[in-house]
């Protein structure tokens, strides 16, 4: 079994994982992010996590928070394949022999290469999660083109289809790559500075599968710790009108968000984004090694 095959195989497994343990908390997260400045004197369709988890809760049931989860689960494997082969490809360029040991500026490098690679499955993927998840907190705004009711993925895809073509698809390209590259950079970066840190060197082929959860679920937090506003960028693009949008780009939606909001917009759902990654990148990180070593 080659390598890439080994990757590919490992990469969905740890993807899987990272989905079914991560998507709630995202789907709060998405909702908090996309819903409109509330008008002087109206208060915001959602105060907080806890009130997203209660109003979706009551109107959805459970089902509503892993609302979008088809999307994803249906292009883990590519995702994954892209995200953990790549990295694999340019971690072989840096070895000097077979199964040695990279520095961690050389990870940072192999991450940002991912990630650049990822952006291009990810942004349609995220298109479709995201104006699944946040339709309902978009229900009462003048957004009706996301307030109408998708019954799927297949749904969104086919309505981002006939309102703008192929290229609808990617709308938000531009924030995913400013989200993934320097988002990977710092996760995969991070995830070897703490393996070494706990094996006390660059050999970190012995390590227990309590330091592998520790050191995988902070490089979650990280990567969103260095790249969160992005991210609420990304999510308020791709959730926009195709016929009506309020924003013409990612420069002016930052514009935007700190003109109503401040920056405390950038922010917004970061609590849920937190509290989403360190169990998902755990989980994620965990199984991805746990399934590579087993192959071999």
């Amino acid at each position: 079994m080659g390598d890439v095959a080994k990757d590919l195989a490992a990469g969905t497994a740890g993807g899987a994982a990272q989905l079914i343990c991560g998507h709630p908390f995202d789907t709060i997260k998405v909702k908090l992010q996309s819903q409109p400045a509330p008008l002087p004197g109206q208060v915001p369709k959602f105060s907080g996590a806890m009130d997203a988890v209660r109003q979706t809760l009551a109107s959805e049931g459970p089902r509503g928070l892993y609302k979008g989860m088809g999307a994803p689960l249906a292009t883990v494997a590519a995702l994954n394949a892209v995200l953990f082969s790549v990295r694999g490809q340019i971690e072989s360029f840096f070895r000097p022999y077979p199964g040695a040991s990279l520095q961690v500026h050389q990870q940072v490098i192999c991450g940002a290469g991912a990630g650049t690679a990822v952006s291009l499955l990810a942004c349609p993927t995220e298109l479709i999660k995201c104006r699944l998840q946040a339709q309902s907190a978009l229900a009462t705004s003048s957004s009706v083109g996301v307030a109408v009711k998708y019954g799927g993925p297949v749904d969104v895809a086919k309505h981002v289809l006939q309102s703008s073509g192929v290229k609808g698809l990617f709308k938000g390209l531009i924030p995913t790559l400013a989200r993934e590259v320097p988002g990977n950079a710092v996760a995969f970066g991070t995830y070897e500075l703490l393996k070494q840190q706990f094996a006390g060197g660059r050999d970190t082929s012995n390590l227990g599968r309590g330091s592998l959860i520790v050191a995988g679920g902070l490089a979650g937090a990280a990567f969103w710790l260095a790249v969160y506003p992005t991210d609420v960028i990304k999510s308020v693009i791709q959730v926009d009108d195709y016929k009506n949008p309020r924003f013409s780009g990612s420069i002016d939606a930052f514009r935007k968000i700190m003109a109503s909001e401040g920056v405390k917009g950038l922010y917004k759902g970061f609590g849920p984004a937190i509290v989403r990654s360190v169990p998902a990148n755990a989980a994620c990180f965990l199984v991805y090694e746990i399934t590579r070593s087993s192959l071999g």
